[in-house]
């Protein structure tokens, strides 16, 4: 990324977000930007393709803690066109020096070409400071190996794959080195240096005042190289739309919505330089019978009225296993939420958390003649009985 992308693209803008935008906030944006105008549902359609770049390249920086700090400290530095004097500048205003000086570029205001790095020059100082703010660390950026970008993609799992882990199949488009033309840009695989930024990919401009900033060279779009017979699949960037389809394993244990980070999994590099990471979001629909807290599974029981009052054994089904067999004490109540150990999720330790069972008194809707005439006689047993008067005695302190 260049110093010009800091200083002029508006990354929030390109993502419809505001300056104060959360984490959550970017991410989303992105997300529903990215699934509109992704290749694989705009085909054919260049200005699909060009805001998807847009739009990737912009999160690329604000959904990055530290790249999105740094970026808004450029654009406070540089955004308004260079430094702002203080109160009782001389010259109109302008500090009257050329920031090439600075950061060991060419005297003047006029264009020139810029040694490898830009800003940085051959004694440090100023350079190696703003070096950190544009992502540089004072070195080179056109002609050294660059990081691939990182690949946001989503997966949904079936409520047992999320709890076992599940490997599945992931389609992802990214950018790459153009297969056609072997990323040099150009048809025959022959591009010349650019006699403009000698192969730098950078010229200085003059800014007024003195000032100067480097940009990207027009002539071979900061590429440092111009092709002269352009390839006709990526028209000369040397870079094209790659489309694959990898396994990819996701561990057990994951819950939903959980980002999962694989190194080096996403976009190849340029120049040589290490690919970059594939964030998986992960969706996990639903279990007609068990549920999620955590670590651990959740169930829910009915049991006869005679099985709560007098005790006994039931028998609890688990997630992918035998079932397990609880006792219950006598008196147990609706409600009451027992643990069958080790039956849960998987840890990242590779133990397992507990299955959570929530007893629930099943009323019988129809009953015979014998079971009603019994529950008469219960009644009748149990007369006296109000398991209501302490609710209301409560309700009285109040």
């Amino acid at each position: 990324m260049s110093t010009k992308d800091f200083i002029e693209k508006d990354y929030y803008k390109a993502l419809g977000v505001p300056r104060d935008a959360t984490e959550a906030e970017i991410k989303k944006a992105y997300r529903k930007l990215a699934r509109e105008f992704h290749p694989d549902a705009n085909k054919g359609d260049s200005k699909a393709e060009d805001r998807f770049k847009d739009v990737s390249e912009a999160y690329d920086v604000l959904g990055d803690a530290k790249r999105r700090k740094e970026y808004d400290e450029a654009r406070a530095l540089f955004g308004n066109g260079g430094f702002r004097p203080g109160p009782g500048a001389g010259g109109g205003g302008q500090f009257n020096f050329d920031l090439g000086d600075l950061f060991g570029g060419a005297p003047g205001g006029g264009t020139t070409t810029q040694p490898p790095g830009g800003f940085a020059g051959g004694g440090g100082g100023i350079g190696d400071v703003f070096g950190g703010i544009f992502n540089r660390g004072g070195a080179g950026t056109r002609t050294q190996p660059r990081r691939g970008q990182d690949i946001e993609s989503e997966v949904t799992l079936s409520f047992t794959e999320a709890v076992d882990g599940a490997t599945v199949p992931l389609r992802m488009s990214s950018s790459a080195a153009c297969k056609a033309c072997k990323g040099t840009g150009d048809k025959n695989g022959t591009p010349r240096v650019c006699p403009t930024c000698v192969g730098t990919g950078q010229v200085s401009r003059g800014g007024g005042g003195g000032f100067s900033l480097t940009d990207p060279c027009v002539d071979c779009k900061g590429r440092g190289l111009i092709a002269d017979d352009p390839c006709t699949i990526c028209r000369g960037s040397g870079r094209a739309t790659s489309s694959r389809t990898m396994q990819v394993r996701i561990p057990a244990g994951v819950s939903d919505g959980q980002r999962i980070r694989l190194r080096g999994k996403g976009a190849p590099g340029e120049r040589g330089g290490p690919a970059g990471d594939l964030y998986v979001v992960v969706h996990v629909d639903s279990h007609s019978v068990f549920g999620r807290r955590g670590d651990n599974l959740t169930v829910t029981v009915p049991v006869t009225f005679p099985e709560a009052a007098l005790g006994g054994e039931v028998k609890v089904p688990t997630l992918g296993g035998p079932p397990v067999t609880l006792k219950l004490p006598p008196g147990t109540p609706s409600g009451r939420t027992m643990r069958a150990r080790g039956k849960g999720a998987v840890r990242k330790d590779g133990t397992r958390g507990d299955l959570l069972v929530t007893i629930e008194v099943a009323v019988p809707r129809d009953m015979g003649s014998k079971a009603k005439k019994a529950l008469e006689e219960y009644r009748q047993a149990a007369d006296g009985e109000d398991p209501r008067a302490a609710l209301f005695e409560a309700a009285k302190g109040d």
